[in-house]
């Protein structure tokens, strides 16, 4: 007889739990195309179930194309091959970058998989009700796990333990302390950023002082300010970190990293005013690539968020659960 996977001390009501043991089955085959499932009776005495908890498993399942039912026989297995993978991606906001991890997402999932996109906005509360009204409607839950930095992390941690780790994914940031094994694709902030100005030494040689322009409240992850600051203290740099650039007098010989787009503008606009040269006597060097900073010859760091979405698709396609760092790296131009 087929094992359903209930946990008695989930939280999330058992009818949900049934479909979502029953649907991940599918999709890993141990419940096959054209295979019985136990009847309403059976399920309920096999684990003292109310049979109105079984019926409106059952009846989800049907409304969702899993399984079907013939009178007088029972219900029987679709087959995954009818059935499409169902994830559901979490950002923490929509950008630009953003958008290339999604599209590059779904180009490798094609016709795999259908994707249902919902934002919590760094809002841990906000993440935990995304979750609660989806728990056991998805196969898999791709989740960035940025919050605000005065959040309670025991709270997120306990929204994302309500997910099975069979069903987790972690995407653009790791937790170290969730210790279940899942599948993660994720950036090393603090170490990248270190790396990243490492492989840069020679170009900044010649500044004598390096400024990180870090909003702090621009939600980014605090391991960018530790791995800069590493970095100076193992160059021997003299370094400031600051808020912005709008009240910054420049300073020849200083080489600025650039978290925000409005702060790269401000220090463009200043450096012409001040009649200094980018790359010469101001360094400049920018977060994240785009078209325009190419145009403009800015030296980036950046990840490569096409790869983390490819990359995440191709394993979940798999079925591995591994962690996987994404690329990072620097764009070597005329601003350093």
């Amino acid at each position: 007889m087929y094992k359903l996977q209930l946990n008695p001390n989930d939280k999330t009501p058992k009818y949900k739990q049934i479909v979502r043991s029953i649907t991940v089955d599918i999709e890993r085959s141990v419940l096959r195309k054209n295979e019985q499932l136990p009847s309403i009776s059976e399920l309920s005495e096999e684990y003292y179930l109310a049979r109105d908890t079984v019926e409106k498993a059952y009846r989800e399942l049907k409304e969702h194309g899993y399984i079907t039912a013939v009178q007088g026989k029972g219900f029987y297995v679709n087959g995954k091959e009818h059935n499409k993978m169902r994830i559901l991606l979490i950002f923490n906001k929509l950008s630009s970058y953003k958008k290339l991890i999604y599209y590059a997402f779904l180009k490798v999932l094609g016709d795999k998989a259908t994707v249902d996109l919902q934002i919590h906005h760094y809002n841990a509360r906000i993440f935990e009700e995304i979750i609660d009204k989806n728990l056991g409607k998805y196969n898999y839950y791709v989740i960035m796990p940025h919050f605000f930095p005065e959040t309670d992390k025991s709270l997120a941690l306990k929204t994302i333990e309500k997910v099975p780790a069979e069903e987790l994914v972690f995407l653009d940031k790791d937790l170290p302390e969730y210790t279940k094994s899942i599948l993660s694709v994720y950036q090393d902030f603090e170490n990248d950023i270190f790396d990243a100005l490492e492989s840069a030494n020679d170009l900044l040689e010649k500044y004598q002082r390096i400024v990180l322009i870090f909003p702090s409240d621009g939600n980014y992850p605090r391991e960018i300010v530790t791995g800069f600051r590493f970095f100076c203290i193992n160059s021997h740099k003299e370094y400031t970190i600051k808020e912005n650039a709008f009240d910054e007098i420049l300073q020849p010989k200083t080489a600025y990293v650039v978290v925000e787009e409005t702060d790269l503008a401000e220090l463009i606009k200043k450096t012409r005013q001040a009649n200094y040269i980018i790359g010469q006597d101001i360094g400049v060097v920018s977060f994240n690539e785009t078209t325009l900073k190419e145009l403009l010859e800015i030296t980036v760091i950046t990840t490569d968020f096409e790869t983390m979405g490819r990359t995440a698709a191709a394993l979940l396609l798999d079925k591995k659960q591994i962690k996987v760092k994404n690329p990072f790296y620097i764009i070597r131009r005329k601003s350093l």
